[in-house]
């Protein structure tokens, strides 16, 4: 029986509940992968940290998504979190004790993984618990998301003086407009499901737990087409979206936003010591969260 299927003793993946929710996975590897006939199944696996990205676990999605890039076989991949989150971002107690001159080494080719690069086949990710942060950059990477009802996305990072260095500010706005893109980017605030589909930002809602499994069911039908046509007119989307050369557009979000390392560092050291919780930013710890934020968040919950 395929692994996946065997995790979750069933066969009907739509109805795949607890593989990421409430199963942790047994595998001490940051990245697993998985395959299922044409498709790459790729899990971020670092549950006890929501699935936090650090350097080797950058490295090891480099590598896993350059293979599906190349694996003939395989036409469609999804992208998940282990252990009911999808990704919080990068991981800041790494870049607190980092070196600045490795820190922007680091940052050449994207620091949650190939995010700098235009991908050569499609991704589909699955959405579940917190897609923050570089998280929400990393699922931007991804063609297509399926977002669990009770999952969030934002841009968190905004609180701790983080820049957008994972193509964050070039695919939201060409997503969204520039007018929602700054609403996410400049106020750091969360979204919820309902409103992220309203916006265009994710193209599926689907029941707590069930997001890889309807990853899963969606890329299946992208790979029973004809690939040649198919992927000629996703690259040349694309390049409708990104009307400046997509590389150049996120080569100048890198170099702008490392010359914000040193506030960043000084972010990623108080988030540390347990500031940023409740919405509070570093450098206004004296204001609570705004109080249409609170009305909001209680109205959702």
């Amino acid at each position: 029986m395929h692994s996946i299927k065997k995790l979750c003793n069933i066969f009907n993946l739509s109805n795949l509940r607890q593989f990421h929710v409430c199963l942790y996975s047994s595998s001490e590897k940051s990245i697993i992968i998985d395959h299922m006939d044409y498709i790459t199944v790729i899990g971020i696996n670092r549950p006890q940290k929501r699935n936090c990205i650090d350097r080797s676990t950058a490295a090891l999605l480099t590598e896993a998504i350059t293979n599906f890039e190349n694996d003939n076989k395989s036409r469609a991949a999804v992208l998940y979190g282990t252990g009911g989150n999808f990704c919080a971002g990068n991981d800041l107690d790494e870049l607190a004790n980092s070196n600045e001159d490795n820190f922007r080494n680091y940052c050449n080719n994207g620091l949650l993984g190939p995010t700098r690069r235009f991908i050569k086949k499609p991704i589909v990710a699955a959405l579940s618990g917190y897609a923050v942060g570089g998280g929400l950059e990393l699922a931007a990477m991804c063609d297509l998301r399926v977002m669990e009802d009770t999952a969030v996305l934002g841009l968190y990072n905004r609180r701790f003086g983080m820049p957008l260095l994972d193509g964050g500010s070039v695919r939201l706005t060409a997503m969204l407009g520039i007018s929602r893109a700054l609403d996410l980017i400049l106020t750091g605030r969360l979204l919820h499901a309902k409103e992220a589909l309203e916006w265009g930002l994710v193209n599926r809602i689907v029941d707590c737990g069930t997001s890889l499994g309807q990853a899963v069911n969606l890329a299946t039908c992208l790979i029973k087409y004809p690939q040649k046509s198919l992927l000629a007119d996703r690259k040349s989307a694309y390049n409708a979206a990104y009307k400046t050369a997509y590389v150049d557009l996120l080569e100048f979000e890198r170099e702008n936003g490392l010359k914000t390392l040193a506030e960043a560092k000084e972010g990623a050291k108080l988030f540390i010591s347990g500031y940023g919780k409740h919405g509070k930013s570093f450098t206004l710890l004296e204001k609570d969260i705004p109080d249409w934020e609170l009305e909001d968040n209680q109205h959702k919950s």
